[in-house]
This record gives C-alpha cells, sequence and structure tokens, in this order.
C-alpha cells in the first residue's frame, strides 16, 4: 500500500491564540471551504464540528484540541487549471492538491497543556489574534512555546469586522509584544461595518470574497484610494524578503524587479528558518480572507521533508541518534494526546516521524520496554473517525488498542529503537478535594480519575495520607471543574467537592548538614543504618553533571560517599528516603521542591543494614537538615491581565493591591485600559464576582501561571495555622 499525498504535499500545522481570538470559527471555514461540510457550524450556535464536547459547546469555548483532516487545491491553482481549456483538470486538482492535518487548540489558560503538546508534533502554526485586541496574554504564552520548538508560524489578524477593529494597532501589537520579525502581507480594505476583503501587498490586488459563505474569490485591482498605502507597505515587505537572500538584495539594490515566484521561495525559506512572520488579515466570521490563509500555508509554512530529521536516545547505548522524515526509516512516532471515546474506548493520538506502521501489527513502546499490538488506526475529523490501515512518515493519526501508551511515550521498530524527547508539562497549582457519594460512585471514581489523568498530564490526583480524602489537582478553576463535570457526564458519577486550594510547595533558603543513624535491635536479625547528608538550595544545571549527580527537575542527588562505607545496592534507599521526607515537607507539610542533596558519609553493618534503615536513617536526617536551613513556604504567583473602562482603573488597581499585587503596567486597548500585574493565586479566587460589581459588569480578566515565591511570613503564619 502506498501514500496517497506525496510528503512535500503535507502540512502538519495548529491554529493557535488567545480565548475567543477566533481560533474555531477559523476552522470551521476552512473545513467548509477544502470541502470537509457541506455547513458552517458557528460556536455561538454551539454546532461547530472541532467543538465538538457537550461542555465545550455549553460554555462556546475550546477544551481539548480537535484533529482534523482535510485537502486544500490553491486559489491560484485553481484559475490557472479553469484558464487552460485543454487540461486534464481532474488530473491537474489532485497534482496540486495538498493534505493538510490541522489541530484546534483551546485559547483558555487552563488547558495550555494542548497547545503546548500539540505544537511539539506540528511543523507550523498559524496564530490569530483579535483585531481590536491584538496581542492578549495567551498569545504570548502560545508564542513562546512556538519559539521553544522552533515553529514557523503565519499570523491571522482577525474580526476586522468588529466595531473597534484596527490592523494597524493589532499589527503594533504583535511587533512591540512578539517579534520584530512580522511583515504585513496584506492589509484590510474597510475596516468594522465597511469591511469588504484585503489587498494582497506581494501580487498587488484586490481580493474579495463572494458567492455562498465568500466561496468565490475574486481578483480585482486595488481600490484608488489604498493604491499609495499599498506601494508603500509592498516596498517595505520585498525589502524584508530580500535581506536574507544576498543574491536578491544585490539585485534589489541593483533596481532590478524580482519576480513574484523568486519573492515566494524566498520568504518560504525564511519562513521556516523563523526569521519571518507574514501578517494577513480579513473575518472568518464574516467568511472574508480564510482562503488566502490556506493558500498561504502551501506556500510558506513547511513540509514533514523541510524540517530538520527528529532527535532522539539509543536506549541500549545512551547515544544521540536521528530519525529523518522518511518512508524507509526505521519507523519512530510520539505519542502526544490520549483521549476517551464512548464507541471504541481510548485514542492514542501520534506524530510518526520516520518509517510507516499498519494497523494489526506489534509496535515496540522504547519508553516501557513493552510491546504492544496496534489493534486499529483512525484519521480523525474531530469527533467522527475514518479507518485506514497504514500510516506513513510525516502523518498524525489515532490508534485503538494500545493499552499502555501514555503521553509522550515513543513508539517504534524493536530491532532499530529509539526514545524521542518526552514533553514537559508545569505542574499544578490549584486542586480541590473530592469524595464520591455513594458506594458505586467511590468503585467508578477510581477508573474516572485514572482516564482523565491519563488523557491530560497536568492533571493529578493524590490521597491526602492525614485525612484519606482524595485530592484532584490542575492549572484552573476552570479546568477542575470540567473535570468533575466530566466524572458526571462520562462516568456517571455523583461527587461532592470542597472548594478550590492553593497548590502550594516549601523550599529553603540556606545550607544545613545533618547525620542519623537507625539501629533497631528487637531479636534476631536487627537493622542498622548510617547516613550524613549535605542539603543547600538548587543551583541551575551545569553544562555536564558529574556520574556522581542524579538531576531532576526539582531535586538533586549527589553520592559522594568513598570506599563502601555504604554498599552500593543502598544507596538508591537513601535518595528515596530523602524524596519520602520531601514530599511530607517541613513548614505546613506541602511536598518540598528545588533542593540540592549530598550523601558525603555512611557506615553499614555487615548483617543488620537493610534498604529500610537506610530509607529511614535518610529521611530523618533530611528532615533535620530541612529545619535548620531556613525552609519556606512558596505560593504560585499569577500573570493577570484586567481589561476595564478608564473610569474604573482606580478602583481595580487599588482592589488589586489590597490583594498583595504587584501592578507592573497600565497600558491602552483602544477605548479600554488594561492592567498587568502579578498577583498570588491564593488572592483570586471568586475574583470575576468582585470584579464585575465593581466596573457595572464591563470588565474582564486573564491569569496564567508565572512563578513560584516565598510566602510573606505574616501569610505564612496563617496558611500553617489552617493546616494544624
Amino acid at each position: 500500500m502506498n501514500r496517497d499525498y506525496p510528503l512535500e504535499k503535507v502540512r502538519n500545522f495548529g491554529i493557535i491564540a488567545h480565548i475567543d481570538a477566533g481560533k474555531t470559527t477559523t476552522s470551521e471555514r476552512i473545513l467548509y471551504y477544502t470541502g470537509m461540510t457541506h455547513k458552517i457550524g458557528e460556536v455561538h450556535e454551539g454546532d461547530t464540528v472541532t467543538d465538538w464536547m457537550e461542555q465545550e459547546r455549553e460554555r462556546g469555548i475550546t477544551i481539548t484540541a480537535a484533529a482534523i483532516t482535510c485537502f486544500w487545491l490553491p486559489i491560484y491553482r485553481r484559475a490557472q487549471i479553469n484558464a487552460d481549456a485543454s487540461a486534464d483538470k481532474r488530473g491537474l486538482e489532485q497534482q496540486y492538491k495538498h493534505r493538510f492535518n490541522i489541530i484546534d487548540t483551546p485559547g483558555h489558560i487552563d488547558f495550555t497543556v494542548e497547545v503546548k503538546r500539540s505544537l511539539r508534533v506540528l511543523d507550523g502554526a498559524v496564530v490569530v489574534f483579535d483585531g481590536v485586541a491584538g496581542v492578549e496574554p495567551q498569545s504570548e504564552t502560545n508564542w513562546r512555546y512556538a519559539e521553544e520548538g522552533k515553529v514557523p508560524r503565519i499570523c491571522f489578524i482577525n474580526k476586522m469586522d468588529r466595531m473597534g477593529a484596527s490592523f494597524e494597532f493589532s499589527y503594533k501589537s504583535i511587533l512591540e509584544r512578539l517579534s520584530k520579525l512580522a511583515v504585513r502581507m496584506q492589509i484590510p480594505i474597510g475596516l468594522e461595518e465597511r469591511h469588504e476583503g484585503v489587498v494582497d501587498l506581494l501580487k498587488m490586488k484586490a481580493y474579495y470574497f463572494e458567492g455562498d459563505m465568500g466561496s468565490d474569490v475574486r481578483e480585482a485591482e486595488i481600490p484608488a484610494e489604498l493604491v499609495d498605502e499599498a506601494k508603500k507597505y509592498r516596498h517595505e515587505l520585498v525589502e524584508r524578503i530580500v535581506e536574507h537572500d544576498d543574491v536578491l538584495m544585490h539585485q534589489y539594490l541593483e533596481g532590478k524587479e524580482i519576480p513574484i515566484d523568486v519573492l515566494k521561495v524566498a520568504l518560504r525559506q525564511a519562513v521556516i528558518a523563523t526569521k519571518l512572520f507574514p501578517v494577513y488579515t480579513g473575518s472568518a466570521l464574516k467568511n472574508k480572507g480564510v482562503q488566502l490563509i490556506l493558500d498561504a500555508v502551501v506556500d510558506y509554512l513547511p513540509s514533514p521533508l523541510d524540517i530538520p530529521p527528529v532527535k532522539g536516545i539509543d536506549p541500549r547505548t545512551g547515544e544521540i541518534i536521528e530519525r529523518k522524515p522518511s518512508d524507509e526509516e526505521p519507523f519512530a512516532a510520539l505519542v502526544f494526546k490520549l483521549q476517551s471515546d464512548p464507541f471504541v474506548g481510548q485514542l492514542n493520538f501520534f506524530r510518526v516521524y520516520s518509517g510507516t506502521v499498519e494497523a494489526g501489527s506489534y509496535v515496540y513502546n522504547s519508553t516501557t520496554g513493552k510491546k504492544e499490538r496496534l489493534g486499529r488506526i483512525v484519521r480523525l475529523q474531530a469527533n467522527e473517525r475514518e479507518e485506514v490501515k497504514k500510516v506513513f512518515a510525516g502523518e498524525i493519526a489515532a490508534a485503538i488498542g494500545l493499552k499502555d501508551a501514555r503521553t509522550s511515550h515513543t513508539l517504534c521498530d524493536e530491532a532499530q529503537p529509539i526514545v524521542l524527547d518526552p514533553i514537559k508539562f508545569a505542574d499544578p497549582v490549584i486542586s480541590l478535594r473530592i469524595e464520591p457519594k455513594t458506594k458505586a460512585d467511590q468503585e467508578k471514581m477510581g477508573f474516572a480519575l485514572k482516564r482523565l489523568t491519563d488523557e491530560d498530564p497536568t492533571f493529578k490526583v493524590k490521597a491526602d495520607s492525614e485525612t484519606g480524602e482524595t485530592v484532584i489537582m490542575g492549572m484552573g478553576e476552570l479546568q477542575l471543574e470540567i473535570m468533575v463535570d466530566r466524572m458526571k457526564r462520562e462516568f456517571s458519577m455523583e461527587a461532592n467537592v470542597g472548594k478550590p486550594q492553593v497548590a502550594y510547595k516549601e523550599t529553603i533558603q540556606g545550607a544545613a548538614e545533618a547525620e542519623n543513624k537507625y539501629i533497631k535491635q528487637s531479636g534476631g536479625r536487627g537493622q542498622y543504618g548510617h547516613v550524613k547528608l549535605n542539603i543547600k538550595p538548587l543551583a541551575p544545571a551545569p553544562a555536564k553533571l558529574p556520574k556522581s549527580v542524579k538531576r531532576y527537575s526539582d531535586f538533586e542527588f549527589i553520592d559522594s560517599v568513598k570506599g563502601g562505607v555504604i554498599p552500593q545496592e543502598f544507596i538508591p534507599a537513601v535518595e528515596k528516603g530523602v524524596r519520602e521526607a520531601m514530599e511530607r515537607g517541613i513548614v505546613a507539610g506541602y511536598k518540598m521542591t528545588d533542593i540540592s542533596c549530598e550523601l558525603t558519609y555512611g557506615s553499614h553493618h555487615d548483617v543488620d543494614s537493610s534498604e529500610i534503615a537506610y530509607k529511614i536513617a535518610a529521611s530523618q536526617a533530611f528532615q533535620d537538615a530541612a529545619k535548620r536551613a531556613r525552609p519556606v513556604l512558596l505560593e504560585p504567583i499569577m500573570k493577570v491581565e484586567v481589561v476595564t473602562p478608564e473610569k474604573f482603573v482606580g478602583d481595580v488597581t487599588g482592589h488589586l493591591s489590597s490583594k498583595r499585587a504587584e501592578i507592573e503596567n497600565v497600558g491602552e486597548r483602544g477605548l479600554n485600559k488594561v492592567i498587568d500585574a502579578k498577583v498570588p493565586l491564593a488572592e483570586m479566587f471568586g475574583y470575576i464576582t468582585t470584579l464585575r460589581s465593581m466596573t457595572e459588569g464591563r470588565a474582564s480578566y486573564t491569569m496564567e501561571f508565572d512563578h513560584y515565591e516565598p510566602v510573606p511570613q505574616n501569610v505564612a503564619q496563617t496558611i500553617i495555622e489552617a493546616r494544624k
């Protein structure tokens, strides 16, 4: 079985943006214009394809990333084919069509994990901006994720039909807050209710979108009042393109006219190298401009062949190896998402980086070291499934039948294994206590929580050892609310839920040393463990770690004992004892973090030494040292943006200051003021209710995790008292 589309005609890209910028509306237009649907769904009517979960349709927001496969024939190719009367139209259409694997991602910060893991496996992104608001907080977060992955991007300034829309303001906000490398490709024809179409600065043509749902794209001359502006910006565009190509720069300086096709090739290379970010505009809701975005995806975003080979580790040797995007290479794929499906069970979404895989074959999970049978393979049209027999390099699909595969696991050829870099996720910052209402619900709860934690790596569950209660943790109140709602609807489980709690942490600010001997004699064989530990705050990791150091994201363990004073087989027990003590905390019983622990000395007994003895000795020594190392309580600090009419600025900033906020900036956005602040999460519960009553319901806010910092002493004392 051969692939139906050559690799150079495949585009894997995501649609990312701040909440309410119009991602899902744009996705619905893409589905319609590519022929995958015959009716455009609208977010406000709750009938979109990509927002298929009940919770998404009720709230009008995207919660889970939705995968779509569709096909696109560029507008300019259609014009060429239609102009040639003798052409084999069907054959040429097939020749020029491109396969799009698209992921529509959430914009709400509580579900940012979906953006991060999607960008890990995508080759490009279309970043959508609200034409009134410009760059918003989640726009910056998503942009940062894309920067980390060096993902090429195209920008789409949407909602040019809205009251207060301003292309120039939005474009300027991209330059100032995201990247100086953004460059205009279009300017709008009219704004607000007068928005009619766009001007293409490269071709110097106007485009209007007519007929049923804007399906007919009409090319025309630029309106006379925009010609001078278009010439000015085209000159700027060409300059920005040629500065990345010495030959073209030389021709340009000599005054030669550079052909459009040559400029497009140079621009494509610059976009793939993330040296330029083309900016388009239009209105997805009013069906203007979306088809030209799809043409831009074909012209400028990379195919899998344009991306460097993926790197990983050979689990047998520890060496770094790579896999090229070719069907002939050994099979290698990354699982990036799990999803429960009511009809087929668990779906494992995976991106194939090299080789091919067939339904019914066995794959090797190099992360777990186990083989599994891949029962069936499906391509997703959001909640619809199309079964396929084989998947090729560069494609995205979902597997049915994998029992042990989880997010970030590598699937590969057992004969030539590779472990791909895992996706890194942030720790939860908020928690809820949850208890089942009946015994029947208790049996369902374990299964439901297991499924939900498998799906979302930022959603965690733990049992409170003191009370026996179950605690669920996540990135925000909305995420936990959705999870509880899903338990009720998908797993028919009723639960009592407590109030949201802050996920505090503990750390140390100084260094300390402690020694502990655990000796127990109770007839027969006794217990003997003896360790000496040094602890200090965790410093940034050096370029190369010695073999004696084990480094984790929040902890470092250094084995410095010499001459076998502690047998090597007991060293892991020492580390385990330290980790268990860190879980229990010192100040208020919260997990400790960012600590370096060095095992410097110890002794052993030929008969009585045991793993449990060393574990207990290490745990007690760590607690003794931590109490003398200036332990402190840490709290999550959130980056908050409040958008409010000017007359309420004083009230809002005053109220934020009373919440221990650090006001960083007060700027303007259209007729409103924008307040940027850093605020402890503990102060933000229920804030939206207060904000609305303070501003006649006219203000809004967004919030995302920024960092942890020590809690002021007076506040820490209150928290400690409440934990007793």
